[in-house]
C-alpha cells in the first residue's frame, strides 16, 4: 500500500518543500524494493510478459533492471555553469533559443505615426531591451528561472507598478537576474485572481547580485521567465522555480560527448600494429643491454615507417598491421546521437549543428517548424511583458500610443526581395482592382496598401493625412460612371454643351504640360505617372520650356480615355515602358486642369528610352529629388512622403 504524501496544514511553501522531498524519497526507496520483489516471485508491471524466453519488463532480464533516476543538476548552479562555459553543446542548447526569441524584435500595429516608431525603437535599443530580456530568457533556460526588473527611477520599487505614474524620463531600462541573484518570498505569494496567482509577491535581491542588493520588488515590476515548467509538487522543491533545460538533456549530452571523444581517440589507433619477437619474455625478464638492445630496434622500425614507409626487422621475426573495425558503422551512430540531441532540445539540425539532416531534405521544413515553435514561446512567454516594457517607454519618452496599438513578434523567416517584390505586386493588383470597381474607397485602399507594408516594406510611407484625405473619394473611373448615369437620366445637359464647344474641348495648353479635355469632362484633364524602385523615384527633365522642369512622364486626356488610360498611354510615349499596376495617387485640382498622378511599384529600375519631349532622365531619392528644380505640383507631391 502506497503511503498517500498529505501537506502540511501550514501556508509555508517552505514547508511544503521540505515534506515533499520526504515523501519523494520514500516512494523512490519503495519503488525500488517493489521491482526486486517483482523480478523474485515472476510478477510483472508491464502488460506483456513471457517468462519461457524471459521477454518483458518484470521477467528476467537486463530490460527489467531499468528504472528512471533523480539527478537534480539544476539546483547544482556551478555544474550547469561549467556545462555552458566548457560544453558548446550545452551552450548552444541555451543560447539558441533565446537569439532566436529576441532576433527579429517587433513591429508596431497600429496608426502610430512612423516618426514615433522609429523614435520608440531607438529608444529600446539606446536601453539595451531587447539585449536584457536574451539575457533573462538565457540564464532561465540554464538555471530554470531568472527575472527582468524594470527600473523606473524615483518610484519605490516595493510598490506596485502602475502605468499612469510614469513621467518623462523615468524609465531607465531592465535588469536582468537569474534565480540565485534574488530570494522569493515564499510566506508571501499573490492572492489577487490573475495568471500570478499562486507565485511569489516580492522578490528580494541579494549580496552577490551585480546591482539593486538589498532591495525588495514587487512582482508587477518584473519579468518572471522559468525554464521547463514543472508540476506544482515538483515547483514547491524548486522554490516555485522550473528546470534548468540542462536537465533533461543531461544523459543524452554524456552519450554524445563521449562517443565523439572515443572516435577522436579511434584516430590514434587507426591501425594496430603486432612485432613478434623470438625470446621477447626472456629478454624484458633480463633486462640490461639485451632490453636496450631491443628499445633501439623498435624505435629505429619506427622511424623508418614514419620517414620513409618501411617496416625493417630481423628475419626471425614476424610483423602484421591489422586496421581498426571500431570505425566501421561510427558516422551512424554519431548521427543517431545528434539526431536524439536534437529531439530532446526541440531544436533542429540544422540549427544545433549548422548542418542539414541526412537524406533528401534540406533542413528548410524542420527550421520553418522551429520558427513556428519560437512564435509560439514569444506569444506565451513575452507577449504581455513586452507592451507593459514598450508602453512605459513610450510613456517616458513621451511617445503617444494610438488606441488599439500593439506589437507584433517579427518573422524569423526572411522573404526574399524578389518574394517581397512579388507579393507586393499581388497584393497592389488585387487592392487596386478592387478600388476601380467601386468595391472599397480610395481611403480603405490607401489603408491595405500600408497594412501590407508590414510584410512586403513596400508603401510604408503612406501617412495618417493622406488616408484622411483620401476617405470617401471613388477611383476615377466610378466617377466617370456616375457622371454618364447622370447624363442619361437628363442631369447633364450642360456638360454635354460645354464638351461640344470647340473652345472647351480644344483649351490651351499650360506652358508646362500637354493638357487635352475628355468628350464628357467640363474640365481639362490630365495624368502622370510616379515610378517607385526601393527609395528611388524616376524624373524626366523636359526641353522646350522656359523653365529646365524635371517631372514625371504624363501628359493631357485624350477623348475616349480615362486618366489611367492616359497614364498608361504617355508612359509608353514618353519612356518606353508599360506599367503593370497603376494605384491613384491624388488629383490635383488646384491648376488649370484635374491632375491625376498614378504610382507604380517595381522592382527593378528599367532604363527609359526617351522621346523627344525629354532631354534627361534619373532615378534618385526624394532627398535628392526635392534639390533638384521640380515642376511645382511634382514638388508639392514629393514633399507629401509619397
Amino acid at each position: 500500500m502506497v503511503d498517500t504524501f498529505k501537506p502540511p496544514r501550514s501556508k509555508s511553501i517552505v514547508r511544503t518543500a521540505r515534506a515533499a522531498v520526504t515523501a519523494d524519497t520514500k516512494a523512490r526507496e519503495r519503488a525500488v524494493k517493489d521491482a526486486s520483489k517483482a523480478r523474485k516471485n515472476g510478477s510483472t508491471v508491464d502488460s506483456f510478459v513471457n517468462f519461457a524466453h524471459n521477454l518483458g519488463v518484470g521477467a528476467d532480464n537486463a530490460l527489467s533492471s531499468a528504472s528512471y533516476g533523480f539527478n537534480p543538476i539544476s539546483r547544482n548552479r556551478t555544474q550547469l555553469e561549467w556545462i555552458h562555459r566548457g560544453s558548446w553543446l550545452g551552450g548552444v542548447v541555451v543560447d539558441s533559443v533565446a537569439d532566436d526569441m529576441t532576433r527579429a524584435g517587433i513591429e508596431h500595429i497600429g496608426t502610430m505615426k512612423p516618426d514615433d516608431m522609429e523614435a520608440l525603437d531607438e529608444a529600446a535599443v539606446t536601453f539595451g531591451i531587447w539585449n536584457a530580456i536574451n539575457d533573462t530568457i538565457k540564464w532561465a533556460r540554464l538555471y530554470g528561472g531568472g527575472i527582468a526588473v524594470m527600473l523606473i527611477d524615483g518610484q519605490d520599487p516595493e510598490t506596485p507598478f502602475r502605468l499612469q505614474t510614469i513621467r518623462k524620463g523615468q524609465f531607465r531600462g531592465l535588469l536582468s537576474l537569474d534565480r540565485w541573484m534574488v530570494e522569493p518570498s515564499l510566506m508571501d505569494l499573490v492572492t489577487e485572481y490573475g495568471p500570478n496567482l499562486g507565485l511569489p509577491k516580492y522578490y528580494r535581491v541579494t549580496a552577490q547580485a551585480p546591482a539593486l542588493s538589498g532591495v525588495k520588488i514587487h512582482h508587477t515590476r518584473c519579468v518572471r521567465l522559468e525554464g521547463i515548467k514543472l508540476p506544482y509538487w515538483q515547483r514547491i522543491m524548486e522554490n516555485l522555480w522550473g528546470l534548468s533545460v540542462i536537465e533533461r538533456l543531461y544523459d543524452r549530452m554524456i552519450a554524445f560527448d563521449s562517443a565523439t571523444t572515443g572516435a577522436a581517440q579511434l584516430v590514434y589507433k587507426s591501425y594496430l600494429r603486432t612485432l613478434k619477437v623470438k625470446d621477447m619474455r626472456e629478454v624484458v625478464a633480463a633486462g640490461g643491454d639485451s632490453l636496450i638492445a631491443l628499445t633501439r630496434y623498435v624505435d629505429m622500425m619506427r622511424r623508418f615507417q614514419g620517414i620513409e614507409g618501411m617496416t625493417v626487422i630481423d628475419s626471425d621475426d614476424d610483423f602484421t598491421a591489422d586496421s581498426h573495425a571500431a570505425f566501421g558503422g561510427l558516422s551512424d551512430a554519431l548521427a543517431q546521437f545528434g539526431q536524439q540531441l536534437s529531439g530532446a532540445s526541440g531544436i533542429p539540425l540544422v540549427r544545433l549543428f549548422g548542418q542539414s539532416p541526412a537524406g533528401f531534405s534540406t533542413g528548410e521544413t524542420d527550421l520553418r517548424n522551429y520558427y513556428d515553435t519560437i512564435k509560439q514561446q514569444q506569444e506565451k512567454e513575452l507577449k504581455v511583458p513586452v507592451a507593459i516594457i514598450y508602453r512605459a517607454l513610450a510613456a517616458s519618452e513621451g511617445i503617444p500610443l494610438p488606441e488599439g496599438y500593439r506589437q507584433n513578434f517579427r518573422s524569423l523567416w526572411q522573404l526574399s526581395d524578389e518574394e517581397k517584390s512579388n507579393i507586393a505586386q499581388t497584393d497592389s493588383t488585387s487592392i487596386l482592382n478592387a478600388e476601380e470597381k467601386g468595391t472599397i474607397d480610395r481611403g480603405t485602399a490607401l489603408k491595405e496598401l500600408r497594412q501590407s507594408s508590414q510584410v512586403t516594406g513596400r508603401f510604408s510611407n503612406i501617412t495618417d493625412e493622406m488616408i484622411k484625405d483620401a476617405e470617401g473619394e471613388m477611383a476615377p473611373e466610378a466617377s466617370e460612371l456616375v457622371a454618364k448615369a447622370e447624363m442619361e437620366e437628363g442631369k447633364g445637359e450642360e456638360a454635354v454643351a460645354k464638351s461640344d464647344d470647340p473652345k472647351a474641348s480644344d483649351p490651351k495648353p499650360s506652358a508646362d504640360k500637354k493638357t487635352k479635355t475628355t468628350k464628357d469632362a467640363a474640365r481639362p484633364q490630365a495624368a502622370g505617372v510616379l515610378y517607385c524602385s526601393g527609395d528611388n523615384v524616376l524624373l524626366l527633365k523636359r526641353v522646350g520650356h522656359e523653365a529646365p522642369w524635371w517631372d514625371l512622364p504624363g501628359g493631357g486626356v485624350e477623348a475616349g480615355e480615362t486618366p489611367k488610360d492616359a497614364a498608361i498611354r504617355e508612359s509608353q510615349e514618353e519612356v518606353g515602358h508599360t506599367p503593370n499596376t497603376l494605384f491613384p495617387l491624388v488629383t490635383d485640382t488646384s491648376g488649370g486642369c484635374d491632375y491625376t498622378t498614378f504610382f507604380s511599384g517595381i522592382a527593378n529600375e528599367f532604363t527609359p528610352v526617351l522621346n523627344a519631349e525629354h532631354s534627361e532622365f534619373k532615378w534618385v531619392d526624394i532627398d535628392t529629388a526635392l534639390g533638384m528644380p521640380l515642376h511645382p505640383g511634382v514638388r508639392k507631391l514629393l514633399e507629401k512622403g509619397i
